[in-house]
């Protein structure tokens, strides 16, 4: 959602699926996961020791993000592993973050104007 190239408005349909995403993006642990799969496939057993979380949520937060098609799985013999469906994700939360490091330094500013 490009604001400055793209004028037009969009439906409310498309604005649910843009919050949608938003709110499968809005926690931690799936953040997490997907920055643990950002260097590659990873099993569930592997994605918990990776990010400290409990076996159970590693799979309940996956499936989410399946649904939503962020993450895409394949059987490995007896595991199945999970990678990024698609790497744009990281593009969205290297904005997110630009933003948030623009915020920071805006706000440091104003509390702390010699630096």
């Amino acid at each position: 959602m490009n604001m400055s190239a793209q004028k037009k408005k969009l439906p409310s349909g498309q604005l649910a699926a843009v919050a949608r995403l938003f709110a499968v993006l809005s926690e931690a642990s799936r953040l997490a996961l997907l920055q643990a799969l950002q260097s590659g496939p990873l099993t569930v057993n592997e994605l918990a020791k990776t990010c400290a979380m409990k076996q159970a949520n590693v799979s309940k937060q996956l499936t989410i993000l399946h649904d939503h098609r962020l993450v895409k799985r394949e059987r490995d013999g007896t595991s199945i592993r999970y990678e990024i469906a698609d790497p744009i994700v990281f593009s969205l939360c290297n904005l997110v973050c630009g933003k948030m490091a623009k915020d920071a330094k805006c706000i440091a500013a104003v509390f702390h104007p010699e630096i």
